[in-house]
Order: structure tokens, then sequence, then C-alpha cells
């Protein structure tokens, strides 16, 4: 009986090895039991910056270096794509001051409307622009009066968000009135009779935009200059005297850099502005790459040269978004190069309010080539505001070019209360094209432009001009590109069905200089 019981004991102890035997056969070496192979990391990879090598998933030195250089640099092109708002800002408060614009009161005026020779991103030249910097920071809560009548206006804090808008779209509704901007830190007696917003940011930005009498300035230039009045709250018994900075026909630059020098923009504004102006996450973002609130920004020769190659790769993108935007949202309709500027509808650029996230790639879009940011660009109430739809592109994607000769065909009963306007623009400042004329621009109550028979128009562009096309023609320049926004001012309700629809793929069309014609 004992042997027997020795023998089963062995034979349960032979089977009990080979079962161990059999599972240690089937475990990841150097293992106990089966590690998943997915969260494993081979020993080398082939990956976009090189081979990486480790050993055991421990990287060596040069993988370690690639590794870190590879993360400061796509930290670097988020910064320049997350970060063109607030250079955008700083851009225009720059351009403000050199043009001698250092306090609230101190008012550009474009008062024979803004031309092709300040660096001013897709400006148009129909209306008449008042612009200023509010410094909150310098000049405490400020006070903005405007007139009955006013033109819209807004005022964007210094990452490009909405603040307030003033005028017709802003709670005035036109009848005029007093607002206060007032810092979110605030504390003190808010006083009855204004119109109250506050800003997250010390410098903020307001714009108004006034509109042209019988095709002329001067009459929203003189509503501006007899009740405009912006001022520090602190000085609301006795206002300083109004100064207003005559900007039409002068050379400055409101455009924020594409270089290296895009990070000194942005320090600037970090160093300013209160901590709680932006997320942790946007913070976290820049120091990453050396830019804090308290401390310089000093990067040493490897930072430089990787900041430079990844703001060259951020605004080749930033191009990329911009004029070959891959979100079929942006075209107005399939087949064409008729785009949108302000994708998605909403101003905080917000997908399914939010749902979704944030659509980074429209804001991008948006900001690389325009200013003014408010609900109103998307209100699609028959006859107020305007609509934009813009073009760089033939149907057949090729750019625009200014060697070349082309018609665009404006059908008649064009859907626009007030007017509408073609504004030509230079790709690489994203401002109005600079030629012989002043305005690279038609507009159709400026411009004694020539009609068809059914009331249609059609407009030119080219190096020069056709044979009795004086009236309808706009100069391009041979060797650049060039591209195009349309604009209707108070656009009607057939705007959201015969251009807004299945329709708008016949309204426009364009021919070359041999009548070769497409669709765009």
């Amino acid at each position: 009986m004992a042997v027997k019981k020795r023998s089963t004991i062995a034979n349960l102890g032979l089977t009990l090895a080979l079962c161990i035997t059999s599972t240690w056969a089937q475990n990841t070496p150097g293992y106990n039991h089966p590690i998943p192979p997915e969260i494993m990391t081979p020993d080398s990879v082939e990956t976009r910056i090189g081979t990486l090598k480790f050993f055991d998933g421990l990287p060596d030195k040069e993988t370690t270096q690639k590794a870190y250089d590879n993360l400061d640099f796509i930290r670097g092109v988020e910064a320049f794509l997350n970060f063109i708002p607030a250079a955008s800002i700083e851009a225009l408060r720059r351009g403000t001051v050199e043009l001698g614009a250092t306090k609230s009161n101190q008012i550009i005026l474009m008062e024979q409307l803004l031309d092709s020779t300040p660096l001013f991103l897709t400006c148009n030249t129909d209306t008449v622009y008042a612009l200023t910097i509010i410094d909150l920071q310098k000049e405490g809560p400020t006070v903005v009066e405007v007139p009955s009548g006013c033109g819209p206006g807004t005022v964007n804090d210094a990452y490009f968000r909405f603040v307030v808008d003033i005028g017709a779209p802003g709670p005035d509704k036109g009848k005029g009135g007093k607002y206060l901007i007032l810092p979110n830190d605030y504390k003190g007696d808010v006083p009855k009779g204004y119109f109250v917003a506050r800003s997250p940011s010390y410098v903020n930005w307001l714009i108004l935009r006034g509109f042209l009498v019988n095709g002329k300035p001067d009459a929203a230039a003189k509503q501006f200059r007899d009740g405009l009045k912006v001022y520090p709250l602190s000085m609301a018994k006795n206002p300083p005297t109004m100064q207003f900075i005559d900007g039409s026909a002068k050379l400055y630059n409101t455009v924020h850099a594409n270089n290296y020098v895009f990070f000194e923009e942005i320090s600037t504004v970090i160093a300013r502005e209160p901590v709680d102006f932006l997320d942790p996450e946007l913070r976290g973002l820049l120091a990453s790459i050396g830019i804090r609130k308290d401390k310089p920004f000093a990067p040493d020769a490897r930072m430089k040269g990787i900041l430079t190659d990844a703001v060259a790769v951020g605004n080749a993108t930033a191009r990329a978004i911009c004029f070959q935007t891959r979100d079929p949202e942006a075209y107005y309709y399939e087949h064409s190069q008729w785009k949108t500027a302000f994708v998605g509808g909403d101003y905080r650029w917000l997908i399914d309010d939010g749902v979704g996230g944030r659509n980074l790639d429209a804001r991008t879009l948006f900001f690389y080539q325009a200013t003014v940011n408010t609900p109103a660009m998307v209100l699609k109430i028959p006859g107020i505001g305007s609509q934009y739809v813009a073009t760089a592109q033939d149907a057949d994607g090729n750019y625009l070019d200014g060697a070349k000769n082309y018609r665009l065909h404006i059908p008649a009963n064009v859907p626009a209360k007030d007017f509408w306007s073609v504004v030509v623009y230079d790709p690489q400042t994203r401002s109005e094209l600079q030629t012989s004329a002043p305005f690279p621009s038609k507009n159709n109550k400026r411009n004694s432009l020539v009609a068809n028979a059914d009331g249609s128009v059609d407009l030119y562009f080219g190096p020069k001009v056709p044979e009795g096309k004086e009236a309808n023609w706009s100069q391009t320049v041979p060797g650049k590109g060039w591209f195009t926004i349309l604009r209707l001012y108070g656009p009607l309700e057939p705007f959201s069905t015969r251009y807004g629809g299945p329709e708008r793929s016949r309204s426009f069309s364009k021919t070359t200089g041999d009548g070769r014609q497409w669709v765009l």
C-alpha cells in the first residue's frame, strides 16, 4: 500500500512538472507569464525621426536625445498653431502704437478707408474702421461711448476671444450708449447706466465699423469724430479729449511674425497678462518651450534652433489649413473652391456646442487670415450683418495666378440689402494686394460698374486691363498669387438657398482669357 502511494505521488509530481514546463514554454522570454505584445517595446523601432533603440525598453542616449528633440519640436509647432490668435492681437497692438495711439482715447480712424498700404489681415475697403487698444492694467476699467446709429463694433481680449458686441449687434441695438469694460479681477463698485462686460485679459482690442453713405466715407468718419468716446472710468467726470489719428494710406504692420520672432511676441503677451488669462493646459504648453510669466524667455542655441524649425513647420501647416483646407464643412458646395473662413458657425470654435471639443483647425483657418471674433459673424438674420465667401483656387485646385486673366460672373439680384464687394488679397501677407491702384476691390455702390443686359456683372482680374473693361477690372501682379473675398452686406434670405444650397454651383464662374470656363 505504501509503495502504491509513493508511486501515485511520484506520478503526480511528474505530471505537475510536465505541466509547469509546458506553461513556461509559452511564456514571454524573461517573464513567468505571457505578456501582451502590444505593451512591449522592441529593441529597435523604425520611425519618421529615425531608428529608435532600446535595451529591454530602456532608450539609449541617442534615442533619448531624438525623443526630446522631437518633443520640443512638436510642442513648438503646437504653440505656434494655438497662439496665432494671441500673436495677432499683439501685432495689432504694436501696429496701433506704431501709429501713435498709446492711450484708449487715441483712435486710429480710417477716414479715407483702408487701402493696400498698411499690412492688415483681410481688411475690407468698404467700411470706415475706428480702432484702439484698451489696456485695463494701465488705465483700469474703461468706458466706450458710441453714438446712435453706430455701425457694428466688437471688443476682443488678448487671445482674440469675444468680450462684447457694440452698436447694432450689441445690447444697445444701434441706439448708442455707454459700455464699461472691466478686468475679471475688478472688485470695486459697478456704476449704473452702463452695458458692462468683463475681460480675462488686460489688453483688449476695440474695433468699430461705419458704413458708406452714397459710396463715401465722410458721414461715418464724422459720426465717429463727433460721437465716439473712450476713456478710463476714473476720468468719467472729466474725460480726456479724443484724438483721432488718420490710418488711411499709411504704412504700418499689424500682422504677426512667421519666424522665431513669433515666440518673442507671445512671450511679451504672457509676461504682461494675468496668469489666469489662459488655462493651465495652454500655459503648460508654452512653459514646456520656455515661455512663462515669471521667467525671461531665453532659450539656448539647441532650443532656439528647434523652435526656428517648429515655427517654419507651424507656418506651413497654418497655410495648408488656410488655403488648402481638408475640412469639407468649409466649402459652400460640392466640387467648388468657394469656402467660408468661419467654419462651424461657432465663435468659440466648439463642435456641437462642445460635445466634439474645439475645432482647432477651424480656429487656425480663421485667425491666420482674419480678425474680429464675434457671434454676429454667424448670425443669419436677413438684412443684418455680413456674409463672406472666399477662394484662392480654380475648380481644378490650382492657385489663382497673378499673370493670368480671370472673369468672375456675379449674377443679377445679388441678395444683399446694403451692397456687395469683391476684394483681392495677397497670400503672403493676407492683406490687400498692392498694385498701382490703392484699393484692389470692386463695390457695387462705390464703383461705377458696367452691368450686363440681364443685370449681372462680370468682373475681370489680370495684369493688364482687357479692352473696354476698365470699370470692372482689378489688377493682379505677375509672379504673385492672389485670393479674393466676396462680401454681402445685409445678406438676404436667398443667400441661404441660391448661394447656400444646390443652386450655388451655378452662381459663380470664372473664365480664362481664352474663354475656357469653369465653375468654382
